[in-house]
């Protein structure tokens, strides 16, 4: 019989002393995994942090703690999944806390379906919900999708997952590539990816984590968050998408003619897409042209499977609306309208 864990959490932690003892005691308290090991991969802190760490290790063996010079998140990320010997790589950061029962639910999820690749859960946001409002807001996003096709079709909007929720098959960064440094989030290009390689995800529709939102916060402070590497990366991956999927490429009708939705839809056309049309419900453009391209009232949208769509507004509670005269209209998401954001 293997002495090798099923599980391997991957957490790296820098200067997280203060909270990283709420994250292993909730990983150590898990209730009915028993297979698992915690690779706490420390980036350079320069505060207590490996000292924690250490700490943990001496009193449970299932703690395993790596110390590298500051290398940044995604190299000690990937110098992390080289020390994790499990069959399933779960997620998870020094400021969060697991659900007592989070990796036998997710590991007995993928037992269960040989075809998922990765399995994350529904979280909780761990902040102030007025202060962090748009945090928030995209945890409640998030939390709505939970079947594999509602992972996949909204992809292109923002990050349909928390990172720290995640687990999945140990063979997938063998097989597609593991985290990458470049001018993006780490983690919405290795799922955006993952998926474009075939990578079926999923959730539990409870939450099994809780997301904090602490002020230093990578995607608080580092560029890589910017809104606009968030649209060049995703914009990369949507224009490969309709490349093989819109039968009508590399014509689009773009619903969203205002400025800030046209900055987007310049990354779009910067990767060969055209936009023949655009649709808005502003009436003072409705029946113009808008850098010499006609604006449409969603009324009169063409027939579905005569072109196809993609919805480019920004405010999520305008996603509803649109959406329900998509389908009004007898578009179906996925097939012949997609939205970005």
């Amino acid at each position: 019989m293997s002495d090798l864990p099923q599980i391997s959490v991957l957490l790296p932690a820098f200067n997280a002393a203060a909270t990283l003892p709420a994250a292993l005691d909730s990983l150590l308290a898990q209730r009915t995994a028993r297979s698992f090991e915690v690779v706490t991969v420390d980036d350079g802190s320069t505060d207590g942090t490996p000292r924690v760490a250490e700490a943990y290790a001496q009193r449970d063996a299932r703690v395993r703690p790596f110390l590298l010079p500051h290398v940044g998140l995604v190299t000690a990320l990937n110098a992390g999944l080289a020390q994790c010997r499990g069959s399933y790589i779960a997620r998870m950061d020094a400021d969060d806390v697991s659900h007592p029962d989070r990796l036998e639910r997710q590991a007995a999820f993928l037992d269960a379906a040989p075809d998922i690749g990765l399995v994350s859960s529904l979280v909780v946001f761990g902040g102030d919900a007025k202060r962090q409002a748009g945090y928030a807001h995209h945890v409640a996003w998030q939390n709505t999708l939970v079947t594999p096709r509602d992972l996949s079709v909204w992809r292109f909007v923002d990050a349909p997952m928390a990172h720290p929720s995640v687990m999945f098959r140990r063979e997938l960064p063998r097989r597609f590539g593991a985290y990458r440094n470049g001018a993006f989030p780490e983690d919405f290009e290795l799922w955006l990816r993952w998926l474009e390689r075939g990578v079926r995800m999923a959730k539990i529709p409870q939450p099994l984590l809780v997301w904090n939102d602490p002020p230093g916060r990578l995607s608080r402070n580092d560029a890589r968050y910017a809104p606009e590497a968030f649209y060049r990366t995703k914009t990369e991956y949507l224009a490969r998408w309709l490349t093989a999927n819109n039968p009508h490429h590399p014509e689009i009708l773009a619903w969203g003619s205002g400025r800030v939705s046209r900055q987007r839809w310049r990354f779009l056309t910067d990767c060969g897409i055209r936009i023949s049309a655009y649709v808005d419900i502003s009436p003072r453009r409705i029946g113009q042209r808008v850098q010499g391209v006609p604006v449409l009232a969603p009324a009169d949208l063409p027939p579905p499977g005569s072109a196809f769509i993609v919805a480019g507004v920004a405010r999520r509670d305008a996603h509803a609306y649109i959406l329900c005269r998509l389908r009004e209209r007898g578009y179906t998401l996925g097939a012949d309208c997609l939205f970005m954001a």
